[in-house]
């Protein structure tokens, strides 16, 4: 899911927020100019993963797998801190199997202050996997 959301890219560029990105969504340490091979990508997309994994666990939620692998796609893209500080949290505290979970992930749609489709798409797909 997240290597057909983030696409590959085998060169640095400005993501809709603005960030320096390559490979399949990676940010630490981009700078323009930057190139990668596929070989390399997936290493850093495996780490980036690994985070985005032990964040969601150090939440200790109780939770079933697809709402795991939703919170962890969420992570990968937006940070840990994103969710940290939602009211998709607070919900899923309270009660994961609420359905206006879904409108909470529907509210992470912009990028540098307009909706942006592919984070539409994405959140959506989060949701359906989320409620799967």
């Amino acid at each position: 899911m997240i290597k057909g959301s983030e696409g590959y890219y085998d060169h640095a560029y400005k993501c809709p927020a603005g960030k320096w990105t390559i490979g399949w969504g990676h940010t630490k340490g981009v700078t323009a100019g930057m190139t990668c091979t596929p070989v390399q990508a997936l290493r850093w997309l495996v780490a980036d993963l690994q985070n985005a994994e032990n964040d969601v666990n150090d939440l200790n939620l109780k939770i079933n797998q697809n709402q795991f692998d939703a919170l962890v796609d969420f992570v990968f893209n937006l940070g840990i801190g994103s969710l940290e500080e939602s009211h998709l949290l607070i919900k899923i505290k309270a009660n994961p199997a609420d359905p206006s979970i879904r409108q909470e992930f529907e509210k992470w749609v912009d990028g540098a202050g307009k909706v942006e489709p592919g984070l539409v798409k994405r959140r959506n797909e989060e949701a359906n996997l989320y409620f799967s």
